[in-house]
């Protein structure tokens, strides 16, 4: 609560206190090291005993534990940029190995999003069914090649209309989303500041 009302504070107070103001949020930042450290260790001690139990799921965990084994090592020796016989192992893990699995990641999610469209219709046939699943299935075709292909008015239809929705309800929903996230964050400051909440103390 102190730490928290001194740093309201000095956000209120005038620019002098900048320099204290600064080394607080340096502090922070330590911390959040350091919490980041914490929780790595933890993901590691959790599969170590799931690795030693075998199965499926101790299987998956020496996978888990050998990439994160190779990528720690390869960051932690060459550095984030550092190369060996000119490939950059960070930037090269990242670009083969993770981007890959984000783009699966949303192709799975892709296909989800039409069969829950397709049950929902089936099962609630309604207006706001219908105008989900016309909705998902206009952004799908946006990124395909009938949008990014040559096929004239029916390419630069569907882009215009993929378009519209992404950046205009679309994007109205998540502001909408980011807001309520920050005034619950703001909230739920107040009330541990106030000492209403003590998440820390019981």
């Amino acid at each position: 609560m102190l730490s928290g009302l001194v740093v309201l504070l000095l956000l209120l107070l005038p620019a002098d206190l900048d320099a204290l103001y600064t080394t607080i949020i340096r502090w922070a930042a330590a911390l959040a090291a350091v919490a980041l450290l914490v929780g790595l260790t933890n993901l590691v001690n959790v599969h170590i005993e799931k690795a030693s139990g075998g199965g499926a799921a101790g299987a998956n965990s020496i996978t888990l534990l050998a990439a994160f084994g190779l990528t720690f090592l390869a960051a932690f020796i060459l550095g984030p940029n550092g190369a060996a016989g000119g490939v950059e192992p960070a930037n090269w893990l990242f670009q083969y190995v993770q981007v890959p699995v984000e783009i699966s990641l949303m192709a799975l999610l892709a296909v989800s999003l039409v069969y829950a469209a397709a049950r929902l219709l089936r099962r609630n046939p309604n207006v706001f069914s219908i105008v989900f699943i016309a909705t998902a299935l206009l952004v799908l075709l946006g990124a395909s090649s009938l949008a990014t292909g040559s096929f004239g008015l029916l390419s630069d239809l569907i882009t215009g209309v993929r378009n519209w929705i992404t950046e205009v309800p679309a994007a109205a929903g998540a502001r909408g989303l980011l807001i309520g996230v920050a005034l619950g964050a703001v909230a739920a400051g107040l009330r541990i500041l106030i000492g209403t909440d003590r998440p820390f103390g019981g």
